[in-house]
């Protein structure tokens, strides 16, 4: 059977809609497990309502084994130890990545990876019973491995196996599910309902029904093409997951995977030490260092992590700040389609990475109603960095390299991540002591200086393949950049690269296949 008879009987019994459900299927497991913005629900959901069910089980625990109660310093360590030790295991996570989508493919990684969800799961749900606080802190641990991988992998996933013309709005899309997850984790974490003390191990556990689900039904969907046709070199299967995934016109897809496939002829999968190595790249891997070290040090987390103390400054009474917390997560999704919505139209590599409000934070300790301004500018933060710099880095990776180079460069990106997330949550607290409400500034310039990077030296590759993408870097080093629809424009660096003229421009045609 031809390509083409496979089109033709594939094209008549598969919908258009399994690219959507696949994103949908990925993102919701991953939005309730809490890859991708990891911070959101590590920090708050799990300290906010967790924080004295935990000490408590700690504490009591410790009394039956010792005779005795843990003094405020170690249980403070013990508690602290818990909540960073995700963020370690995202480091930890992050390395092998590389190792696994080779080895078994985007798909296949995603599916093996929920066996560590089950694993952690069971352990964090078990600790109690078990009079075991070690299980908590291993599971956390475990579950930090499988955000870490996941982290790279699913945008690395869904940038391959979106058309050219969707993956900007395909790649926003995912946000809307980690909101939703969040926002779910907000909503059982409510005491009607697992916000007990009785049931906060079945909080923690709630993560195996996404995690089954997604064993269950991940084996239905294909393979990343992409990968298929360039790495396995299976021309057959390249074509039935595009068709599977809604795309049609098959040949452009394979034409322009070929052309990939033909420039890296010469080239095998390059390690992390080549990649930092290569002079090539150096400008798109210098662009994920600042863009993923920008997400997490844009102070996200420390105003999630004092989310509800500024609720209580405010006035809220205490039984009223869950639900207040649970209506910030609504906000959340809402900014979260808005910012899919802006993107899908725009440019979304340039949704600014400032949170304006930040400078605000600090003026509640001397103004007595800034008070009730904070709890409208920390929903405006947590809302604008819903709409653009929660999901735009992880995007941006899979658009700047090439098949050889994206598995190594999503370890460079994920490990930073991960890393710049724990070095907040270690550092804020004794940043807050020494400068209090002033430490915010810090966030805010490096919110500024990011978004000063983004604007002027990363390129709109809004309808771009990879191949356009990767020659435009390939070509010189820019310093300015004027987006247009169908052109890359750019400002010759003096004394880098091989241009002569000042500008150079791809029309966006991929020739087709014979």
């Amino acid at each position: 059977m031809t390509l083409k008879d496979d089109s033709k009987l594939l094209r008549n019994h598969i919908p258009g809609f399994n690219l959507t459900f696949l994103i949908c299927l990925v993102k919701i497991d991953h939005g309730k497990c809490g890859a991708r913005i990891v911070a959101i629900f590590s920090l708050s959901v799990f300290l906010s309502l967790l924080l004295q069910h935990i000490k408590a089980f700690y504490n009591a625990t410790w009394y039956r084994r010792y005779g005795q109660g843990l003094t405020q310093g170690p249980l403070t360590l013990m508690y602290s130890l818990t909540v960073s030790i995700f963020a370690l295991g995202g480091f930890v996570g992050s390395f092998p990545v590389g190792i696994l989508v080779t080895q078994y493919g985007r798909n296949g990684t995603l599916i093996r990876s929920n066996f560590l969800v089950l694993l952690a799961g069971m352990l964090m749900g078990f600790s109690r019973y078990l009079g075991s606080p070690e299980m908590v802190i291993l599971g956390r641990f475990i579950i930090g491995i499988h955000s870490g991988i996941c982290l790279s992998v699913v945008p690395m996933y869904l940038g391959e196996i979106a058309p050219k013309n969707h993956r900007g709005f395909l790649g926003l899309v995912p946000s809307i599910f980690i909101c939703l997850g969040v926002f779910s984790a907000q909503v059982l974490g409510l005491p009607e309902l697992l916000g007990e003390d009785a049931y906060w191990p079945l909080f923690l556990s709630v993560v195996v029904v996404p995690a089954f689900l997604q064993l269950l039904l991940l084996n239905w969907f294909p393979e990343s093409p992409r990968y298929l046709l360039i790495e396995k070199n299976n021309v057959h299967g390249a074509a039935q997951g595009n068709l599977f995934l809604g795309q049609h016109n098959v040949q452009d897809t394979i034409a322009e995977i070929e052309e990939e496939k033909r420039s890296l002829v010469s080239v095998k999968a390059v390690s992390v030490w080549q990649l930092l190595s290569d002079h090539s790249v150096r400008f798109q891997v210098l662009s994920v260092v600042v863009i993923n070290m920008g997400m997490q040090l844009s102070g996200i987390d420390a105003i999630w992590f004092y989310t509800n103390a500024i609720f209580e400054n405010a006035g809220i009474p205490d039984p009223d700040i869950p639900y207040t917390t649970v209506g910030t997560g609504a906000i959340e999704v809402v900014a979260g389609l808005i910012g899919v919505s802006v993107g899908s139209k725009g440019n979304y590599m340039h949704f600014t990475l400032t949170n304006p409000n930040h400078w605000m934070s600090f003026l509640q300790s001397s103004v007595s109603w800034m008070h009730y301004i904070s709890v409208a500018f920390v929903i405006g933060i947590i809302a604008g960095f819903c709409i653009g710099p929660a999901g735009v880095p992880f995007l941006m990776t899979a658009e700047l390299f090439k098949q050889s180079h994206r598995p190594s460069a999503y370890i460079v990106g994920g490990s930073l991540n991960w890393l710049s997330n724990f070095t907040v949550g270690f550092v804020f607290p004794f940043l807050q002591m020494s400068a209090g409400a002033f430490s915010y500034l810090v966030f805010c310039g490096i919110c500024f200086l990011v978004a000063l990077y983004v604007y002027f030296m990363i390129p709109e590759t809004k309808n771009k393949t990879f191949m356009e993408i990767s020659h435009f870097f390939a070509s010189s080093h820019p310093t300015f950049f004027s987006n247009v629809p169908d052109s890359f424009k750019m400002v010759k660096l003096n004394g880098y690269g091989a241009l002569e003229n000042s500008s150079l421009e791809f029309s966006g045609s991929v020739s087709n296949l014979p």
